[in-house]
């Protein structure tokens, strides 16, 4: 079996790849751990620039909802707590991090993309917040904090796609690039990354970012806690496919 994640380092710059493109990077729990895991290593190892992207044609699908049937509530509240703690460590990172937004980048794979500082667009790219559709509140804070409340509101309660470009004008992308581009992009935020000392960008960050972690974690707990989680995602999950079903017909 080959490892969920893919960890390359060049000097300072480390690449994280999400690596199961045949289910759309979607966020299993061993990816979660190893991309924990990775992130903590680089707070520590000298790391000024983390990337994060995808193998295959999208950065990330979202929660993985592969074996749900054998799931507990509880299952999935540890799970989905999992990944709350991997955003907040990739918010408050004593680094710069950089998302490469490709293909679908879903639910979770799109918090993941908003936690990051830098986030790159490419064309063909587009964004969707579907977790209120079956009731948690997972990375609503940090997609306000990029693009404002109300925008916010209306994309979680709305369940909208977002394009690369409507993702820039409302600031949840910082640009919109070009797939031929992105490696002088990664480039030029690697340079950028390097103008501050580690200790500088981790007082930044903690000073502008750590007060929301804890009422992040708390709005995504109490959302998740309430009963009947698993038959929410369920219904959700049925009631999509239905839509694509249409959709197609």
């Amino acid at each position: 079996m080959t490892a969920p994640l893919r960890v390359v380092r060049d000097a300072d710059v480390v690449r994280l790849t999400l690596d199961r493109p045949d289910k759309g990077n979607a966020l299993a729990p061993d990816l979660v751990e190893a991309l924990i895991a990775a992130v903590d290593s680089a707070a520590h190892d000298g790391t000024r620039l983390l990337v994060v992207a995808g193998a295959g044609k999208h950065l990330c699908t979202g929660f993985d909802l592969g074996g749900l049937e054998a799931l507990s509530d509880g299952d999935l509240l540890l799970r989905v707590v999992r990944i709350e703690i991997l955003l907040q460590a990739l918010y408050v990172a004593p680094y710069v991090t950089l998302a490469l937004g490709t293909g679908r980048v879903t639910g979770a794979g799109a918090d993941i993309f908003a936690a990051c500082d830098r986030r790159l667009a490419i064309e063909g790219s587009s964004y969707t917040f579907p977790g209120a559709g079956f009731g948690i509140l997972l990375g609503t804070g940090r997609l306000a904090a990029r693009v404002g409340a109300d925008a916010a509101r209306d994309i979680v309660r709305s369940g909208q796609l977002l394009r690369a470009d409507a993702a820039v004008r409302m600031g949840l992308a910082t640009e919109h690039v070009s797939a031929d581009d992105v490696e002088a992009r990664i480039a030029v935020h690697a340079e950028a990354a390097r103008r501050l000392d580690r200790e500088t960008v981790g007082a930044i960050h903690a000073v502008t970012r750590r007060d929301a972690a804890d009422t992040d974690l708390a709005a995504l707990v109490h959302s998740a806690s309430r009963p009947g989680l698993k038959d929410r995602i369920v219904a959700y999950r049925a009631r999509t496919l239905g839509e694509r079903s249409n959709r197609k017909a």
